[in-house]
């Protein structure tokens, strides 16, 4: 008789480990061990190998002539941008956010766009009642869209009532930590039951051509909840960011395998729902009439689109034997460090009795690599109160040794600035980039960058 197997299973990252530990190995939670069972070994399968009594596949060359995958766009344009150009029939997207960032009400608004149009889709809710997703969409003015609800937990049922007719175009799983598969043991949204939920949902869109989108939770630190292995299963992972408390939300692709990855449609919530926002610059700029220290325009790079953001900066000179602070909003705290060690290494300016507080206005959380150039003038502004001109913006990307380096799609930030009035950037020596109607101050240097903001030399 074949012997059952118990094994324990992190329910962060996945791992598994033959006894129960309070620690994963791994990934380092605490207390996310859980018992799982594993399937039966037997001696014959222990024993027999797999290199023969399989099928044989068709191997094909890789010059063949392939189409480009069919899209269905979603009549937003911002969705269709962080798509990649809409969504393609038979792939998987995976969609995470907070709770209550608006994912369920881009959804809708997506679902009611395209069954309005033709196309049949399905909207699934393991969350909430169908009465509750109905009056959702009577407040977005979609109460008369032809979409098909359920709300359900079952795969079994769900794939069993979709078998029943035409596959449709769209199907919308939300949440996918809900979904429960009856062929294993456990509750929904443990490793287990998320990886076969999400396996059994995915190979009925890729056997039908079913556009298949997955909502899926996330943790406390803005990870998506579950396996990391869901990530890799589906073929587009999407992040809904924002602060409730702002009013624009930002649609952030990581990993698309129709298009290109770092792309995002930004978005405002109004009281109709989500409404697309075609000038994200408008969003995150400060307007002010006159100069204020410690503000510098940042033409950033999100994807394709240059946005330009504003970097607010703070220092606060303290008694001596007091202990400063480094508080940090939309920014890597790890970079802004380094700025401030090669700004008092290369250049002799002090920050160790000042508290420094830097921020993003508008809440926009930025990765980009040219804002160290933007930092660095705005720390030198608040340090020594001395505000830049209000049409100026600032990139660059600086090295330990005080080096400012070129970053790439310069022509591409600096027409953004002259298209909404700004007229000067100061920016590393970057080749032959020109920019018609803007005055270009290059810098080799931080060293030289500041001796200019400060007028010395």
């Amino acid at each position: 008789m074949a012997k059952l197997l118990k094994t324990y299973v992190c329910q962060s990252c996945g791992a598994a480990s033959s006894k129960w530990q309070g620690q994963c190995a791994d990934c380092g939670s605490w207390n996310t061990m859980v018992e799982e069972s594993a399937p039966a070994a037997s001696p014959f399968a222990q024993k027999h190998h797999l290199q023969k009594g399989g099928r044989r596949l068709s191997l094909e060359a890789l010059n063949v002539e392939t189409a480009l995958p069919k899209r269905l766009s979603t009549g937003i344009g911002e969705l269709d941008r962080a798509l990649g150009g809409g969504l393609v029939a038979g792939s998987a997207t995976l969609i995470g956010g907070d709770p209550g960032i608006g994912k369920s009400t881009l959804l809708l608004q997506a679902a009611g766009l395209i069954a309005r149009a033709g196309p049949a889709v399905v909207y699934v809710s393991g969350e909430e009642a169908a009465d509750q997703v109905r009056l959702r969409a009577h407040r977005l003015g979609l109460g008369n869209a032809p979409v098909r609800l359920a709300a359900a937990t079952s795969v079994r049922d769900i794939l069993t009532t979709l078998g029943d007719g035409a596959a449709p175009a769209l199907l919308i799983i939300d949440s996918i930590q809900t979904m429960h598969s009856d062929l294993l043991e456990g509750a929904p949204g443990t490793v287990s039951q998320v990886r076969a939920a999400a396996q059994e949902l995915i190979r009925y869109a890729k056997e039908t051509g079913t556009a298949l989108v997955l909502v899926g939770h996330v943790t406390k630190d803005g990870q998506i909840a579950g396996p990391r292995v869901l990530e890799h299963m589906v073929d587009t992972v999407l992040y809904f960011e924002g602060e409730r408390s702002h009013q624009y939300r930002v649609l952030r692709a990581v990993k698309n395998r129709f298009g290109g990855t770092d792309e995002i449609g930004v978005f405002a919530m109004a009281a109709e729902g989500l409404t697309e926002v075609s000038n994200p610059s408008s969003l995150f700029l400060t307007h002010r009439d006159e100069a204020v220290s410690g503000a510098v325009v940042f033409p950033a790079l999100e994807g394709t689109r240059p946005v330009l953001v504003e970097i607010q900066a703070l220092v606060v000179r303290l008694a001596s034997g007091a202990t400063p602070r480094r508080a940090v909003v939309g920014w890597d705290s790890g970079r802004l460090a380094m700025v401030l060690a090669v700004l008092e290494a290369r250049c002799g300016l002090s920050f160790s009795s000042c508290e420094v507080y830097l921020n993003v206005a508008g809440g926009l959380r930025v990765s980009d690599p040219a804002a160290d150039l933007a930092v660095a003038a705005a720390l030198v502004s608040a340090l020594a109160e001395r505000p830049l001109a209000t049409d100026a913006v600032a990139f660059g990307e600086l090295a330990l040794s005080g080096e400012l380096r070129p970053v790439g799609h310069a022509g591409l930030r600096l027409k953004e600035a002259a298209k909404l009035g700004f007229g000067r950037a100061l920016m590393p020596t970057n080749g032959e980039v020109k920019a018609e109607g803007l005055s270009l101050s290059r810098f080799r240097t931080l060293g030289q960058l500041v001796d200019h903001l400060l007028g010395r030399g």
